[in-house]
């Protein structure tokens, strides 16, 4: 694991420890943080942790066409009341996936610098959010960053309603062309859509 200096530079990902933590420390500019994703490096840290850049082998990813879509869902997407935006509230998004308990975590790891970071990036263009609503509120959505290269690279979902989260995510999937959702880590809520794990090597093949 690297201690990183104040050049914009990460080790290569096969120096990853066993758990894919590859470095720690460095700073959360755009420069950087966009460098790490064309990487397949990601930060992902607890507050008052340094900041922790990651790159696991394998990889969970969604590849679009592996999208599974159930009976029920089916019927939620027809039926629904929800609406679904994008870039409509990024900073709305990222605030309530900080502020969402979550199973196993003592506190969140979207701290302050973090959402100032990923609100600059989607200022630049780079980052992304999809709002879910329902009755003109916001009861879910999740962001992440658009490479521009086909790869859409997921950060954090919340859900305030049964199905919401899942209603944005479908929805976005349906109406966009992405080669890959890179999910990052398992979860059992995106491996019930399709998602699974791929090697570290396959996936940075996208991000060419």
């Amino acid at each position: 694991m690297k201690l990183l200096t104040n050049k914009i530079e990460f080790p290569d990902v096969s120096l990853a420890s066993k758990e894919g933590i590859l470095a720690f420390g460095g700073d959360l500019s755009p420069e950087r943080l966009l460098l790490a994703y064309k990487s397949g490096i990601f930060p992902w840290f607890e507050a008052k942790e340094p900041i922790i850049w990651w790159s696991p082998d394998p990889r969970f990813v969604l590849f679009p066409e592996d999208l599974k879509v159930s009976k029920s869902m089916r019927q939620v997407l027809r039926n629904t009341d929800f609406v679904v935006t994008i870039n409509k509230d990024f900073e709305g998004v990222i605030k309530q996936c900080a502020e969402i308990k979550r199973d196993g975590q003592s506190s969140t790891w979207i701290t302050s610098n973090m959402i100032d970071a990923y609100i600059e990036l989607h200022q630049l263009g780079y980052a992304k959010s999809i709002e879910v609503w329902l009755d003109q509120k916001l009861v879910g959505g999740f962001y992440g960053i658009d490479l521009s290269n086909g790869v859409f690279c997921g950060e954090s979902m919340f859900s305030k309603v049964s199905n919401a989260s899942k209603v944005g995510f479908i929805t976005f999937i349906h109406n966009s062309n992405y080669k890959i959702i890179d999910c990052q880590v398992h979860t059992s809520h995106l491996e019930t859509l399709g998602a699974k794990d791929i090697s570290r090597s396959k996936f940075l093949n996208y991000l060419k």
